[in-house]
């Protein structure tokens, strides 16, 4: 994974495109840049029946660059680094600011395609994208540009909860105000916890804990485990916020159904 930092200072955690990926996106677009050119060769071989050799093989070489250089070109450029191929893995291309790249990118890419690609039968574009980190290919080092992944699995979402232990001490227990720092950071430790290492996920935990306990009374029950003690203060933190906010929202619901019974008299 790769990071860029924009100029507002946010820092964008962008994962490039491995090489099975790439390499199957590449085996797409070239049989699809293929089966064009064999179509566009039979309907020339089929309708320049009286021209000479000279004739057909300048309409077949320019089948050729049609196909391979000008429809790559002007499809990546039309779609912002997408084809046929990417689509169907799930990739983009995209420059190495990670912005959309431009005409001149992907003609870049289109002519060194040609070379790396088919005159070397893909050679090339494998012996460099083998020896690079984003699996970059010569027209993506020459153009600045590298396939980036769309499709990215997203992560699982877990809801903060008291476990048995705990429940029927939380359910007594006052929660005052927590500040949305403290929250936010809380909820990310919830979030990501199962990525951190033991240690550090121990450490992060007792210290978060006994920063909510300065807005939480009576104390938890003895032997507490601090990650328990987190989930079980945010996750009735969010049951009590959300029946507050139901009983505000039929509270309104019946007073709009009052009003809308009150008589009303014309002037």
């Amino acid at each position: 994974m790769s990071s860029i930092i924009t100029g507002e200072a946010v820092v964008l955690e962008l994962r490039p495109a491995s090489f099975a990926a790439r390499a199957l996106g590449l085996i797409l677009d070239v049989i699809a840049n293929v089966l064009l050119l064999i179509l566009l060769i039979i309907l020339i071989l089929s309708a320049a029946r009286n021209l000479d050799e000279a004739a057909v093989r300048a309409m077949v070489l320019a089948c050729v660059v049609f196909s391979f250089v000008i429809v790559p070109v002007t499809v990546e450029t039309l779609t912002r680094g997408r084809s046929l191929g990417k689509l169907a893995a799930g990739l983009r291309v995209v420059r190495d600011d990670g912005g959309s790249i431009r005409f001149r990118h992907a003609v870049i890419r289109g002519l060194l395609g040609f070379l790396e690609i088919y005159m070397t039968f893909g050679g090339l574009a494998i012996a460099v994208a083998l020896f690079n980190d984003k699996s970059k290919r010569l027209g993506d080092v020459v153009a600045g540009t590298y396939s980036l992944r769309q499709r990215v699995p997203s992560e699982p979402r877990i809801f903060p909860g008291a476990p048995p232990y705990l429940q029927p001490w939380v359910a007594m227990a006052d929660i005052g105000r927590i500040p949305d720092a403290t929250a936010r950071r809380a909820g990310t430790f919830v979030q990501q916890a199962y990525l951190m290492a033991p240690s550090s996920r121990a450490r992060m935990a007792a210290a978060l804990a006994s920063e909510l306990a300065n807005y939480v009374a009576p104390p938890p029950p003895a032997g507490t485990i601090p990650e328990d003690y987190i989930g079980a203060v945010l996750g009735e933190r969010r049951n009590r916020e959300f029946a507050r906010l139901r009983t505000a929202e039929q509270r309104n619901a019946a007073t709009g159904e009052r009003l809308r019974k009150l008589p009303f008299t014309q002037g």
